[in-house]
């Protein structure tokens, strides 16, 4: 399915099939995407602040530039997907899984990544992490 730009502020998408959808550019803003399939979804430039991606598939998801300042991804799963420059600020990754995610030049900063399963992450020296998180050292 092909919603690039679509405007979808506050949808409610829980559960919501979206296997490899095109949502490039869209405004996801406080939607609900609640244990939502996401896998392979390209959701570059996408706005997904203050969204709610609680049990999100987003494995191998394109997420390059995108807006997840204040997003809910609680036990979601991120793995091998590109958050290459994404905005992650304040997000909650609590328990999500981010195996082999690529982190280049992503911002973190006050995010919750406890007890998320970072093995294999990529990042940079334009990576923003968490004040006081090392996850290297």
């Amino acid at each position: 399915a092909n919603l690039k730009g679509a405007n979808l502020k506050g949808a409610n998408l829980k559960g919501a099939y979206l296997y490899g959808v095109n949502l490039e550019g869209a405004n996801l803003k406080g939607a609900n995407l609640y244990g939502a399939n996401l896998y392979g979804a390209i959701l570059y430039e996408v706005n997904l602040r203050d969204a709610d991606l609680r049990d999100a598939d987003l494995r191998d998801a394109d997420l390059r530039d995108a807006n997840l300042t204040r997003a809910n991804l609680t036990r979601a799963n991120l793995t091998r997907a590109n958050l290459t420059r994404a905005n992650l600020t304040r997000a909650n990754l609590y328990y999500a899984d981010l195996e082999g995610v690529n982190l280049k030049g992503a911002n973190l900063k006050d995010a919750n990544l406890y007890e998320a399963d970072l093995e294999g992450v990529r990042d940079d020296e334009e990576t923003i992490w968490p004040e006081g998180y090392a996850p290297w050292s």
